[in-house]
């Protein structure tokens, strides 16, 4: 099982309850993210790995999920409006957003 297929099912196997408390606030969601950033960081994953996975959950959430707040809504247009270079450094960006969470 590849990357992608990994993200896409921790990602699908979240009820809908959790998912609700996660996205419902940004600083939740900022530090849900930070505390799997760490776990990546913890297992020894590169900047460049932990960057591509942010593209995968970021991805994701802009198809299959909509955003609960105004932070959210524009990290979605950000996504959407961007070509893959520019995602890619956003998901650079996240990560270093959510480090200082």
């Amino acid at each position: 099982m590849d990357m992608k297929d990994k993200v896409q099912k921790e990602l699908s196997q979240i009820d809908v309850e959790k998912k609700d408390e996660i996205l419902e606030n940004f600083n939740r969601f900022k530090q849900y993210l930070s505390e799997k950033v760490e776990l990546g960081e913890n297992m020894g994953l590169s900047e460049e790995k932990l960057a591509k996975t942010t593209e995968l959950v970021a991805n994701y959430l802009a198809k299959h999920e909509e955003p609960r707040n105004r932070e959210e809504k524009m990290l979605m247009e950000l996504w959407n409006s961007g070509s893959k270079e520019a995602q890619h450094t956003l998901a650079h960006m996240l990560l270093e957003m959510v480090r200082k969470a």
